[in-house]
């Protein structure tokens, strides 16, 4: 039935199949949900068995499929990767202040890069969730922008689901309604030519709140998998021989005297109420799937927006998420930590004449590659100086998702610092390099191996195949057998903090 579904998805699309007018610079829609497993989407191998996306599916089916993007520790250094093309290392004057979510920056010393796409002649957008500072960059960075402004509005920070205070291109207002359904109409009608510059590329970026907890369901989804089956993952309870000890503060699950799995064994914070109220594995699971389907549902309605409306051929349109989150692997229920659960997000490229269709590629890059991939296919010229993209251009696996591709992926957590306070505090206390129960890190994935060097003193490095240990449980780092793999990944991390950049302290001594 999913091999039926994705054919008639892609013969939808190849009737309008031409390539690009290549005078013409290409609109970019960059769709980004938050907290968002590929657990959760059903063209991805690790799907949940019952998980029904068929929109984003359609997408995938029309483009290149990525094994997974890592784009950011949470949600905050993800989102100013990608405004910036930078990783959190290279990022000044980025912090957090005041309440949370309380953020500041300088636009002086970090200035955002849909700014200099306004300059070369696009209109720019952005719906939805912000959470980099509280100025949200309208008229600045922003020709129209419905944003919900977390940074600074506190108090309304945690609606997800509910009312939301919304600014208007700089006017509040409070806005009733199911918040991802809005922004899907609000979306649709600005692809379709409301509310910007018909005679102007475009780029919107379309910022979900969903799936992030609480994770309620829209009311037309809600008990849609009720009576699914959900099986435990094997990794759900640890830790295991080889692993890093600050997983035993991690674990998120316990099994009661009756046999039943239920949220809540470290008191964990993850912005729901799983862990308070005891839900268990299983309805968590259901209800986050839930939760997904009104976002599935956004993906369709903005495509087909950009096809009715003849943009089909000159839109690239991406699909992604903030980062992952842990459904239970390695006996989590969070994001922050290295592994692929937690951190890797789903990554879908369409834009047919252009984009290899229906095609998967066996490559993991990183938000500052988007970024780079925004200004070339744009042809817009990139910063340079002290401003420069970290990023690589992806045009080459666009085109032929199964080229050669060398580059390593960086990613990191650095909780809630960037830039040269990263060393900083490296510098004066390393022991306080850890953020939400995980030690600060910086890893490399290529060839389907990775890499994770923590920064935090005494914790293991750690050393996985891929290929073989897609759930990571089994850390190779001190098997003499994989000295060389390992001699050559720490090479390969080295190089990158070289080449972006990152102070001294996170340089491998």
């Amino acid at each position: 039935m999913r091999t039926l579904l994705a054919f008639v998805a892609l013969a939808a699309l190849a009737p309008s199949a031409r390539a690009a007018d290549p005078k013409k610079p290409p609109n970019i829609l960059l769709i980004y949900t938050d907290d968002q497993s590929t657990r959760t989407v059903d063209c991805y191998p690790d799907a949940w068995p019952f998980a029904r996306t068929p929109q984003i599916d359609r997408l995938a089916s029309g483009g290149v499929q990525f094994r997974g993007a890592y784009l950011g520790a949470w949600c905050m250094p993800s989102r100013a990767s990608i405004l910036t093309g930078r990783f959190p290392h290279g990022i000044e004057s980025m912090r957090m202040a005041g309440k949370y979510p309380g953020s500041e920056y300088d636009p002086k010393q970090c200035p955002f890069w849909p700014a200099q796409f306004r300059a070369a002649g696009y209109h720019t957008a952005q719906i939805g969730k912000w959470h980099t500072g509280t100025d949200a960059g309208f008229g600045r960075d922003w020709d129209y922008q419905i944003v919900w402004n977390r940074p600074k509005l506190p108090e309304n920070a945690g609606a997800y689901y509910t009312t939301q205070v919304l600014a208007f291109n700089g006017v509040e207002k409070t806005t009733e309604g199911y918040p991802a359904d809005n922004y899907t109409k609000w979306g649709v009608e600005y692809i379709k030519g409301a509310n910007r510059d018909k005679d102007k590329p475009w780029f919107l970026w379309m910022c979900y709140g969903s799936i992030h907890g609480p994770n309620t369901p829209a009311p037309r989804h809600k008990g849609k998998y009720k009576d699914a089956a959900v099986k435990e993952p094997d990794t759900l309870f640890g830790p295991w021989p080889g692993k890093p000890d600050y997983l035993k503060d991690t674990l998120a699950w316990r099994r009661d005297k009756d046999g039943i799995v239920r949220a809540g064994s470290n008191g964990e914070k993850v912005g729901d109420e799983a862990g308070g109220k005891g839900t268990t594995f299983a309805d968590w699971v259901r209800q986050t799937n839930e939760c997904a389907l009104a976002v599935d549902e956004g993906v369709g309605a903005l495509a087909e927006a950009v096809k009715s409306s003849g943009q089909l051929e000159n839109t690239l349109i991406v699909f992604t998420s903030d980062q992952g989150f842990a459904m239970g692997e390695q006996g989590m229920r969070m994001k922050i930590a290295p592994y692929d659960a937690n951190y890797r997000s789903p990554l879908i490229v369409s834009m047919p004449g252009t984009v290899a269709v229906g095609k998967k590629c066996p490559q993991s890059v990183t938000a500052p590659d988007l970024v780079a991939t925004f200004f070339a296919r744009a042809g817009v010229k990139p910063p340079q100086g002290a401003q420069a993209l970290h990023g690589r251009d992806l045009t080459p696996l666009l085109k032929n998702p199964n080229a050669d591709w060398p580059h390593a992926a960086l990613y990191e957590h650095t909780g809630e610092h960037y830039g040269s306070d990263t060393g900083k505090l490296l510098k004066d206390d390393a022991k306080k390099a850890i953020y939400q129960k995980v030690p600060w890190y910086t890893a490399v994935v290529r060839g389907g191996w990775k890499y994770v060097r923590y920064l935090q003193p005494g914790v293991p490095e750690e050393l996985y195949d891929l290929n073989t240990d897609r759930h990571e449980t089994r850390n190779l780092a001190g098997n003499a057998d994989h000295a060389a793999k390992l001699g050559a990944l720490r090479e390969a991390l080295a190089a990158e903090l070289e080449r972006t950049g990152a102070p001294a302290e996170m340089k491998p001594k």
